[in-house]
């Protein structure tokens, strides 16, 4: 089962994607395809989501990710603990 993550991953709706933390980190993939834009608060969404999947021995894979999120990855260090995929 995979799930998808939409529009902005920002402060403002870090809480509304929280709520799902659970459904959203069964993995094995989230789809980011359609995420828009993402700031700090929305890569810590995304740790959140890979430490609750790596709680349950699972790996989270982060498919399709938007240019921007890669970098702000990147700019954060994060891009080798969280697991970005084409």
């Amino acid at each position: 089962m995979s799930a998808t993550l939409d529009g902005e991953l920002s402060f403002a709706r870090v809480a509304h994607w929280l709520g799902r933390a659970d459904a959203l980190s069964a993995g094995p993939t989230l789809d980011l395809s359609q995420v828009t834009r993402a700031d700090s608060a929305g890569l810590a969404l995304l740790l959140e989501l890979t430490r609750r999947a790596r709680a349950q021995g699972r790996e989270l894979h982060l498919v399709a990710p938007p240019p921007q999120l890669l970098q702000l990855a990147g700019f954060f260090g994060l891009d080798g603990i969280l697991h970005f995929a084409a």
